[in-house]
């Protein structure tokens, strides 16, 4: 997965939850134990973290700071901040050599800490969506990068809802929802 991909799941999240800015963000993010607003701002931490890693290239833990989203600010700034992060990390992933990598659990490349990227964009814009009471689901072609990129078992079938059930959302046919989950980002 590209800098891209991290643009365009940027451009979805706004897109439905923009226009609920002005909603209580204070409701848990569907069937997180967090705020609407806390996954919002996880978004953004996560995305910094990762452009940190791929810019740091560690190897052997994450670097040693955190980003901290002022209390206060509201959910249009929150949502702003995500979309800054987002762009930081795709400008990161786009900069980088094949040959870099940073730690998440092992080496991961660039397409690794994209594909992270674009996961936690889509599924807690799903989470919060489900908060606030947004009907939405993820793009289809981006939940097939983020599956083809990180769940090598995954089952075959729509990438969406394969998606939402890899990290525990949702059912999946026959399947029921799942209680424990990993990626697999690292290679190497």
């Amino acid at each position: 997965m590209t800098g891209a991909d991290v643009r365009s799941a940027a451009a979805a999240m706004t897109a439905v939850l923009r226009p609920a800015a002005g909603r209580d963000w204070t409701v848990r993010a569907g069937g997180l134990d967090w705020t609407c607003w806390t996954t919002a701002a996880h978004i953004a931490h996560d995305l910094i973290a990762y452009a940190g890693q791929v810019a740091g290239r560690p190897t052997d833990g994450y670097l040693p700071f955190d980003l901290r989203v002022r209390p206060e600010a509201s959910p249009a700034e929150v949502l702003a901040v995500a979309v800054a992060a987002a762009g930081m990390l795709a400008a990161v992933v786009d900069a980088a050599e094949p040959a870099d990598q940073g730690w998440h659990w092992g080496p991961c490349d660039a397409d690794g800490f994209a594909a992270m990227g674009v996961a936690e964009i889509l599924l807690h814009t799903h989470d919060v969506a489900r908060g606030l009471g947004l009907a939405w689901s993820p793009p289809a072609e981006l939940c097939a990068g983020v599956v083809g990129r990180l769940f090598p078992d995954a089952p075959a079938g729509d990438p969406a809802p394969v998606l939402l059930w890899l990290t525990g959302r949702a059912p999946l046919g026959g399947r029921p929802r799942r209680t424990t989950w990993t990626w697999q980002a690292a290679r190497g």
